[in-house]
């Protein structure tokens, strides 16, 4: 199929992107790696009056690096990630979850803020950003402001962005000292959304003693799930694996699955916990080791 009838734009500036945003409001969608959109137009499960397209806007591609953390543009393609040595030092989380993201193909087109501000629950990248407690930039002719990950997805596919703004960048705060990182998902074939997977970050102390962690589910629910009862029964222990099936267990028990064709809810419950189970066993050993160097 084809998509319905549309007019095309292609600002050259943020300048410009906002500009047409604030004029054109509801009846403009902003067109990023086109991954998600462009599929969802050509069956007309979706139609536009306008269509904006980024991929020659200056100014939403850079990657930028100080003490406190990385941000990246929102145009920034995924294959650019997943392929920086520099952002897998420097956001380690961010660099283990882009090559879960369907096939290279896809990666080389697709962007960290369209995969963001897409929302899909069961993707990778707002998942990591709830886990890292990124901070979403955004921009609007009448001004900018910046949203925290926890503020941001609301829904499906459904952000707290007003309908005049333009996610220009992600910055993900940096995780120092002795961190360990996982992601660990089941799909039914590689390159699927995971029928439920779990983005782990931990740090610990000088006594190995978890002194920080991040835990976040996908495809449990509306949106990520922030698993904050299985975080604090972690902090301040040295868990042993009868510790970490218990923290899997509460972090399943904290999203919403729902019965899909893809099996019940009590499945993704099950293949939820194990996935926790698993990643925090990976980001524990890493944070060990690292303790070790």
């Amino acid at each position: 199929m084809k998509p319905a009838r549309f007019r095309y734009h292609r600002p050259e500036s943020i300048e410009e992107a906002v500009a047409l945003l604030a004029d054109l409001g509801d009846d403009a969608k902003l067109l990023a790696g086109g991954q998600s959109l462009v599929p969802l137009l050509s069956m007309r499960l979706a139609r536009v009056d306008h269509l904006i397209d980024l991929n020659r806007t200056a100014g939403l591609s850079q990657i930028s690096m100080d003490d406190g953390g990385t941000t990246i543009g929102a145009m920034t393609r995924q294959a650019t990630v997943e392929h920086s040595a520099e952002v897998a030092e420097a956001v380690p989380l961010l660099a283990l979850a882009v090559p879960h993201i369907g096939h290279f193909q896809i990666r080389n087109r697709g962007t960290i803020g369209g995969s963001v501000a897409h929302a899909d629950p069961a993707s990778e990248l707002p998942a990591v950003a709830l886990a890292l407690d990124a901070e979403i930039h955004v921009v609007a002719a009448r001004g900018r402001r910046s949203i925290p990950a926890s503020d941001l997805f609301v829904g499906t596919w459904t952000t707290s962005l007003a309908a005049d703004e333009l996610l220009q960048a992600v910055r993900f705060p940096a995780w120092s000292g002795r961190c360990g990182f996982a992601v660990e998902e089941f799909a039914r074939r590689k390159g699927d959304f995971a029928i439920a997977g779990a983005v782990c970050a931990v740090g610990t102390n000088d006594r190995s003693a978890v002194d920080r962690v991040a835990i976040v589910l996908m495809g449990m629910g509306a949106t990520p799930v922030r698993a904050r009862d299985a975080e604090q029964l972690l902090l301040g222990t040295t868990p042993d694996e009868d510790v970490l099936k218990e923290a899997g267990q509460r972090a399943a028990d904290a999203g919403q699955p729902t019965d899909d064709i893809h099996g019940p809810a009590g499945y993704r419950r099950r293949v939820a916990a194990h996935m926790v189970t698993i990643a925090l066993r990976k980001a524990l050993r890493q944070a060990t080791d690292h303790g070790r160097d």
